[in-house]
């Protein structure tokens, strides 16, 4: 008896705070309400806070910093459901009017419904890497409002749950936007800038070089150790503004996380500065980060069997090794000939029968070869190859057109010579030359 009596006790005291718990003002304060309500409510809070700043928003978009870096937008909500837009996707960083609604479903979203500048990273057809093909650069037009957080709106996106932050902005954001696009420049290049680039690390003490990858259009590069002992590898995803690019992949050293890459004019460098001599230091090279010995065997006099390593324009042209600023100068030499004639091959022909080393110039439309005679020179310090001037087989007058190009393969610094692991078209063994004082790098088929 004395057990149910007190299990009756207790049922009549939980329904009692059941009844008291209904009746509570907080909750019925959430439920005064219905869910359209709600939502109406919610729809007009975000169009009011996209309206209530002067300057617009900005948002430095990172669509996934796993493997793409991340692009500046700038939006100025105006009455109407418009929007003026402007972004560091590319040098066009104009201001551009648009569209927009504040959608509801089964939440609220901002929906930018006609196309301008946030758009170029939701184009499927235009992607950065191999791996997004027919994916675009992943972004989004339509993001789901989840709160405000320190005067921020946060919202997520729709394609894959990340989390957007919009923070007001400035007259000085909208000014800046434009000073991005040299910055980017400079760590992309242009057709005259040193082929390859390393990750220096100085943890205070020593300094690790790390083969730095970078894809320009992904905004995203990986530095891979050149010491076999070091097996860390470090992922960059950049942003940009006008002193340099930000890394939202901190590159950790000695309990340091640097993110900040200020952009130094005086030598070329993104330099991330930390504490006790800690740096990180991206800068160009002409030297490769892994120089070989592949030359040696094309060298005059010892012994080396004869090897013939030709540019054809017809399949190398395009090849993703042949720089452009070989390209460049196979053009200039198209440009000064009959419509009819160009370029063919450039080869090299390294220790024939008479132990003679020669660059022949080949062409299509009849025109007859021209060869260049050098000799061989080589720089043991550097692992280059020289190819040093022994004379031609036509006038001056009858290659002139071709001297540019010819400086560049007797470059007194020398040639550096790979053996590639990669076969392109044909199952022809490819040797790159690249210059040691310039960007210039023909791809060649063993012949």
């Amino acid at each position: 008896m004395k057990a149910k009596y007190i299990y009756k006790c207790l049922m009549i005291s939980f329904a009692a705070l059941l009844l008291g718990s209904c009746s509570s003002p907080e909750v019925e304060s959430k439920f005064d309400q219905n869910a359209t309500d709600r939502l109406s409510a919610r729809q007009k809070e975000l169009n009011d806070l996209l309206l209530s700043s002067g300057e617009g928003w900005k948002a430095v978009y990172y669509t996934d910093s796993t493997q793409l870096g991340g692009w500046t937008h700038l939006f100025k909500f105006l009455p109407g459901k418009k929007v003026n837009m402007a972004s560091d996707f590319d040098s066009d960083t104009g201001i551009y009017t648009s569209q927009y609604d504040i959608q509801v479903g089964s939440t609220v979203s901002l929906v930018f419904t006609t196309e301008n500048r946030i758009h170029l990273l939701s184009n499927a057809a235009d992607y950065p890497t191999a791996g997004l093909l027919a994916k675009g650069y992943l972004g989004d037009f339509q993001f789901y409002y989840y709160g405000q957080k320190n005067g921020d709106i946060i919202f997520r996106t729709n394609r894959n749950g990340h989390f957007l932050r919009f923070v007001k902005a400035t007259p000085q954001d909208w000014a800046d936007l434009p000073k991005n696009t040299p910055i980017i420049n400079n760590i992309t290049g242009d057709m005259t800038s040193p082929l390859f680039r390393l990750l220096e690390i100085n943890d205070g003490t020593t300094t690790k070089s790390y083969d730095f990858d970078y894809n320009t259009d992904a905004r995203f590069g990986t530095g891979y150790p050149l010491d076999p002992a070091v097996n860390t590898s470090y992922d960059l995803a950049f942003s940009f503004n006008p002193k340099g690019a930000y890394s939202k992949i901190p590159l950790e050293v000695k309990g340091q996380k640097l993110s900040d890459f200020l952009y130094n004019s005086t030598d070329n460098t993104f330099v991330a500065t930390g504490k006790d001599g800690v740096k990180a230091t991206i800068k160009y090279t002409n030297a490769p980060p892994i120089v070989t010995d592949d030359y040696k065997i094309l060298l005059n006099g010892k012994g080396n069997p004869q090897m013939i390593l030709g540019y054809i324009a017809a399949n190398l042209y395009t090849a993703p090794s042949t720089s452009d600023y070989f390209r460049f100068l196979i053009n200039k030499v198209n440009a000064t000939l009959p419509a009819t004639q160009s370029i063919a091959r450039v080869q090299i022909v390294f220790n024939n029968t008479a132990n003679q080393t020669f660059i022949q110039y080949q062409f299509n439309g009849g025109k007859a070869a021209i060869s260049h005679l050098v000799t061989t020179v080589e720089d043991a310090a550097n692992k280059t190859i020289i190819l040093k001037d022994a004379g031609w087989t036509v006038a001056p007058t009858a290659y002139a057109f071709l001297k540019d190009i010819d400086n560049e393969l007797t470059n007194p610094k020398g040639l550096y010579v790979k053996k590639e692991n990669f076969k392109i078209t044909y199952s022809n063994v490819i040797y790159t030359f690249t210059s040691a004082a310039s960007s210039f790098r023909m791809t060649s088929y063993q012949l």
